[in-house]
Formats: structure tokens, sequence, C-alpha cells
């Protein structure tokens, strides 16, 4: 059984470009959850880390650009915000719809919330990680 002192996190770096985003998204909650380990135990984080680039040009099928709709709600009376999956992908956070995707095939727990911290996700090509010498993880 995994403790966690003896568990090995390793670093990993995802090129979002062309790649679907539900497909993409459930391979990184795997990942993240540590469930493609032998050592996986359902009340311990055995994930790893997971850096993904170029956020801005993940791929949606079908009309889901303009069709798929993200809410926000400020906590004030008539805060409701819409946005399109196609304006939140051209416009200033990009890496949101990853995020979104990825934070709903969680667990909705405080250990969710601390195997999500571990996703960094870049709308660039560049990331800071550079240190952590990150391997390349084809999905």
């Amino acid at each position: 059984m995994a403790t966690p002192k003896t568990i090995e996190r390793k670093w990993y770096v995802v090129d979002a470009e062309g790649k679907t985003l539900g497909r993409l998204a459930t391979q990184i909650a795997m990942r993240l959850r540590g469930k493609h380990k032998a050592i996986y135990t359902p009340f311990i984080d055995t994930g790893d880390y997971i850096i993904v680039v170029n956020a801005e040009k993940v791929a949606l099928t079908g009309n889901k650009l303009s069709d798929k709709v993200y809410y926000s709600h400020s906590r004030h009376p008539g805060g409701l915000k819409s946005i399109t999956a196609g304006k939140q992908l051209s416009g200033k956070f990009p890496e949101r719809v990853i995020e979104h995707a990825v934070r709903g095939m969680m667990p909705k727990g405080k250990m969710g919330r601390e195997m999500f911290r571990k996703l960094k996700i870049y709308k660039g090509a560049e990331h800071p990680h550079n240190a952590q010498n990150p391997i390349e993880l084809s999905l």
C-alpha cells in the first residue's frame, strides 16, 4: 500500500495543440489522481504533476465553439455572466476551458482540490517549470 512518504511524483508536459478537449481532460485527470500507477490508493494522493502548454489551441468538436456556454455568477442580484467556449479560447484566459473540464472529472472534496493544484496550464508554448525536468507526454 502506498504511503505519502513512498510516493514518487513525476512532472509531465502535455501539448494541447489540436487535441480534443474531453479526451485530453480525461487523461490529465487520470494522471493527476494517480490511477495510472500500480500503487494507486483511493484515499492517498498518488498523482503526478501535469503541465499543459498551448491551451488556446485545444480542439472542440462539432459546434461546441459557439454552442457550449460557461456560466458564472457574482452572487449579486442579476450577476449571471455567460461566455461561449469560442470567446473563452480567444479571450484573455483560454486555460479556463481546460481547467473547467478537468475539475469536473476530479473528486469533489478536499483531496480533489489538492490533486487539482498539481495541474499547471499555460496558453503559450513556454512554461517556467524547466527546473523540474518534465517528461514529454503524448496523449
